[in-house]
């Protein structure tokens, strides 16, 4: 039976609803590339009213791809690809920044499929950010300063190397190699559209390669400003059910940190990416 999908806008600068599909269905590829369309136009896509099991969720996100294993954080029992975020008036959300997930990655992530299980009454929301258009809304003398620069990316500084301690020597050896930083394009090029992005965050990049600290750290301070501002976002109201579909290569997202004490609960499939060019 075909899917009939209706795509709507959320916001001028990305993100859309998707009406008309029913993820947890074994869905034609004819859908599945209206799917995809939409990721490409839109950047970020939304799914209301979902009843997913872990293994509808982990099929449909396979269908974009081989799923991507974080680095450090460790899956429940049985699905090593699954990232849980669960958070509680004994465990506070720490993800109130702008990222891409993971770029400290060498093939950072191309995609990441959410699913809410629990949200709180209020608050909650997730924003993203078009990384697209925040390249675009440079100066041209930017853009061409910018154009050709790497930045060293590395996720060592958020789980630092304590946490290794009383691993196996052989486990820690290999998250060691897993945490060495990485050097990626300041402008990355888009694979499936050609478009140029920005793709340095806060989280994750570190500095930008081959110039003075106090260079480095004046630039990546405007850019960081220039990105967050409100003409290049979408907002969005998580409600239980909700699937939020984004694109890591173009967008950045922050998860806003204003709901604790009370609970929020969700559950993330992620696809691997390509290096960065």
């Amino acid at each position: 039976m075909k899917n009939c999908i209706s795509i709507v806008p959320i916001a001028g600068a990305l993100g859309a609803e998707i009406t008309g599909v029913d993820l947890s269905a074994q869905l034609s590829e004819e859908t599945i590339d209206q799917i995809k369309s939409a990721l490409t136009e839109h950047l970020v896509i939304f799914f209301r009213d979902q009843t997913l099991t872990r293994q509808q969720h982990k099929a449909f996100t396979s269908r974009f791809g081989e799923l991507h294993r974080h680095p450090v954080i460790k899956g429940p029992p049985g699905e090593p690809d699954l990232l849980v975020l669960q958070n509680d008036e004994a465990r506070r959300a720490q993800t109130d920044a702008w990222h891409s997930d993971v770029s400290s990655d060498e093939y950072p992530p191309m995609g990441s499929v959410l699913y809410a299980h629990e949200i709180p009454d209020a608050g909650g929301d997730t924003m993203w950010m078009n990384a697209y258009l925040a390249y675009e809304a440079l100066s041209a003398p930017m853009r061409t300063y910018l154009n050709g620069l790497t930045a060293t990316h590395s996720i060592e500084h958020l789980f630092g190397m304590k946490s290794l301690v009383n691993l196996g020597a052989a486990e820690a050896t290999a998250i060691r190699e897993r945490l060495k930083p990485v050097h990626h394009p300041v402008v990355r090029t888009h694979p499936w559209s050609g478009r140029k992005s920005l793709y340095v965050n806060s989280s994750f990049t570190r500095s930008i390669d081959g110039i003075p600290k106090a260079e480095s750290d004046a630039v990546l301070r405007f850019l960081y400003a220039h990105m967050a501002s409100p003409n290049f976002t979408c907002r969005f109201r998580w409600r239980k059910g909700s699937v939020a579909f984004w694109d890591n290569r173009c967008t950045q997202h922050y998860a806003l940190n204003d709901y604790w004490p009370h609970k929020r609960h969700m559950e993330r499939f992620t696809v691997v990416g390509e290096k960065p060019v």
